[in-house]
């Protein structure tokens, strides 16, 4: 999975370089919000409410309910395809062709992926996670080698590219797993596990004698989850729907931005994220939910607090090394990996400020698992409630932001919201441990030292970007490259000689973890 989400970020990059903006804002937001909308509303309702209960379910039942997804795929897709045809601004035919065709594709694109619907519950029910990595890797793929093919061969098809390119993901997507069903059902392997379906036949809708189509319980609980999906849907793509319907950016910045915001999220997806769901699991067992901190073993409040302030203080320092060395760099980064077409314009600025929302992330996601892990369900339920009032603040924030400072407004609204849930997760560790003799929130404090010399970095590599940066060559490039490898290696030795309780800490979570995974 890992080498697949290489190739694809070479293939992406290489795609960059022959692509303008305006095509990739239209492809990259506009159509794949249509295509995310569509599947959202027509499937995660029927998802969450077929997983959910028991394994002892009537099968034939369930994939009759999951084939419905498929009508009101139909539906949302000719509904929504009509709004971005003739309700929303249409880009330029001279600089972005053939929009209607790709509205049509991606519509079917949708559709195309619900016809697997039925399988692919079956496998998540039934933890076939290899035939979900294999599937989802060979579509991306596939996807991505017939986009660079066709820009390389056909640059002129515009839209048709991607068109092309996104019914080519979803009908392989299908593919794989209508293709492994047949294999699989009526095996020896089928019998074995005692799968409840036993022939490809029982994928298909079925009448059943003197029963109902579908199981009703399943149904109402289907409904309730979808009156739900409209919001969750509006809050999870709510900077899209804000560029789409209020054109607050053209569409050139929409791409840059999306671009921007994809490399920039991966160190929270491959750094932060797995720490914050491992140190959730361990909060969880160590502390016991809804206790306060005189009621619990103290021994174990000892040992979460001294857990938890250390790794507030890994991911702080890791959060300022990312925004300190990002600023300086975030103009070469991009220009390697996109050309002008990102290293101009507002993709370096995007990216400086989006370095310093990282930092936001990585302090929000520590103090966020640990409150999560402690708070009994009444507070969970206020604290959605906030949650949900705050998202809405945070859409208005964002339209009147950007009208302020462009596509940088998203990413100061974007910090402007984690601020304030880095507030409320700090007022409750602040509370809880208020009274005990532990203070973990201590670890937001790095040593002074530490803060000086990364203020002298940031200031070295700042005045490096000016002089060698990006448009003197490469041997520039270089002198620039070693100016940040030196401050950062001076970062690196201050952390080891004034955090070593810190230092200890990563040898005993982290690196002794990987080395007896290694042997």
């Amino acid at each position: 999975q890992v080498l697949f989400r290489v190739v694809t970020f070479g293939l992406n990059a290489f795609t960059l370089r022959y692509l303008s903006r305006e095509l990739l804002g239209v492809v990259n937001v506009r159509l794949t919000l249509l295509y995310s909308t569509v599947v959202f509303l027509a499937r995660e309702a029927f998802r969450r409410a077929c997983l959910s209960g028991s394994g002892k379910r009537n099968w034939t039942k369930t994939i009759n309910l999951l084939w419905l997804t498929v009508p009101l795929g139909v539906f949302w897709s000719v509904f929504l395809g009509l709004v971005w045809l003739y309700l929303l601004e249409v880009p330029d035919p001279s600089v972005v062709p053939h929009y209607q065709a790709g509205v049509v594709a991606f519509g079917l694109s949708a559709i195309i992926e619900l016809l697997g619907e039925p399988c692919w519950v079956l496998a998540q029910a039934h933890l076939f996670v290899r035939l979900k990595v294999i599937a989802e890797s060979l579509s991306v793929v596939s996807k991505c080698i017939l986009t660079v093919t066709l820009v390389i061969l056909y640059p002129q098809w515009g839209l048709y590219i991607f068109s092309l390119a996104q019914l080519l993901y979803a009908s392989v997507l299908v593919m794989c797993y209508v293709i492994y069903f047949v294999m699989f059902l009526g095996s020896p392997e089928a019998t074995k596990k005692s799968f409840p379906v036993a022939r490809v036949k029982a994928l298909l809708p079925n009448l059943m004698e003197d029963e109902t189509f579908v199981n009703w319980k399943e149904a109402r609980l289907t409904w309730s989850f979808f009156k739900q999906s409209f919001l969750k849907q509006i809050l999870t793509e709510g900077e899209r729907y804000v560029m789409t319907f209020l054109n607050v950016l053209n569409f050139g910045d929409q791409g840059v931005y999306d671009i921007v915001n994809n490399l920039g999220s991966l160190v929270a997806r491959f750094i932060f994220l797995p720490i914050e769901e491992s140190f959730y699991v361990f909060f969880a067992k160590v502390l016991e939910r809804g206790k306060t901190v005189k009621d619990q073993k103290q021994d174990d409040v000892a040992m979460a607090a001294n857990v938890l302030e250390l790794l507030l203080k890994l991911v702080l320092l890791i959060g300022l090394t990312i925004t300190v060395f990002g600023y300086a760099y975030s103009q070469l980064a991009l220009d390697i990996y996109g050309g002008s077409m990102l290293s101009s314009g507002t993709g370096p600025d995007l990216l400086r400020c989006y370095s310093l929302y990282v930092l936001f992330l990585a302090i929000n996601g520590v103090t966020e698992c640990f409150t999560f892990a402690l708070m009994c369900k009444e507070e969970v339920d206020r604290y959605n409630f906030v949650m949900l009032a705050l998202s809405f603040v945070f859409l208005c924030i964002s339209y009147f932001l950007t009208h302020w400072h462009g596509s940088v407004g998203f990413i100061l609204a974007n910090c402007f919201n984690m601020g304030i849930r880095i507030a409320h997760s700090i007022h409750y560790i602040y509370h809880y441990f208020k009274e005990s003799s532990y203070r973990p929130l201590t670890g937001l404090l790095p040593s002074a030292f530490l803060v000086l010399v990364y203020i002298i970095s940031g200031v070295i590599t700042g005045f490096s970007e000016v002089f060698f940066c990006c448009d003197k060559g490469w041997m520039a490039r270089l002198i620039h490259i070693s100016m940040g490898a030196l401050c950062f290696a001076a970062t690196i030795l201050t952390m080891f000689y004034t955090e070593t309780k810190l230092i200890q800490f990563v040898r005993t979570q982290f690196l002794s973890r990987y080395l007896k995974k290694g042997t």
